[in-house]
């Protein structure tokens, strides 16, 4: 029996490699049995500011709310993203500030120090590119982008990262070398 994933595309262009590395991923799930739901941030309506932080509730938009079913849905996460500046890019972390919010993916309870994690029972792989060598951006800059999702926004939550692939760099790839990666992107989807 196949799994319940929910693949999210961080990239805001569908043009991207980061969406061809998604479309390969969910092509190759599904042929292995697997159900995929995908979300596509950049065509997604939503405000990506936490306008007030936790102190007031900002009313989530359709698109937030669609987005917080499909990961109660699922069973196992792929987030799909480019590094920029080091980081994830602007648009993913306003999803993280918006979606993943106190009382839907972790609860803080009096006298603990650390919030008890709601979206646990879930897996995560990440396929992330770069125009870094990743083995520069591992051993020399100690992948801040990478240590923010899997560590800083999953793992608070509950939910753990199995498995990530680092493509890079993207800027002057041959043909022969992005379809090398997207065969890993569809080869990690059939497990």
């Amino acid at each position: 029996m196949g799994k319940r994933i929910l693949l999210i595309l961080g990239h805001p262009s569908n043009e991207s490699f980061c969406a061809a590395l998604a479309g390969r991923y969910a092509q190759s799930a599904r042929t292995a049995g697997h159900e995929v739901r995908e979300i596509a941030l950049g065509q997604l309506d939503f405000d990506p500011i936490l306008r007030e932080g936790y102190r007031q509730v900002q009313t989530l938009e359709p698109d937030l709310l669609q987005a917080q079913a499909d990961l109660l849905w699922a069973e196992h996460l792929t987030l799909v993203y480019p590094i920029w500046w080091g980081g994830i890019p602007a648009l993913l972390k306003g999803f993280f500030d918006r979606v993943l919010l106190p009382g839907f993916a972790f609860k803080y309870r009096e006298g603990k120090a650390f919030p008890d994690k709601l979206l646990q029972g879930r897996s995560a792989h990440l396929l992330v590119t770069m125009d870094t060598p990743p083995w520069y951006y591992r051993w020399i800059y100690r992948m801040p982008g990478l240590h923010e999702v899997r560590r800083n926004t999953l793992a608070f939550c509950g939910i753990e990262p199995r498995r990530t692939l680092t493509f890079g760099p993207v800027l002057g790839a041959s043909d022969h070398q992005r379809e090398t990666w997207l065969k890993q992107a569809g080869s990690i989807a059939r497990h």
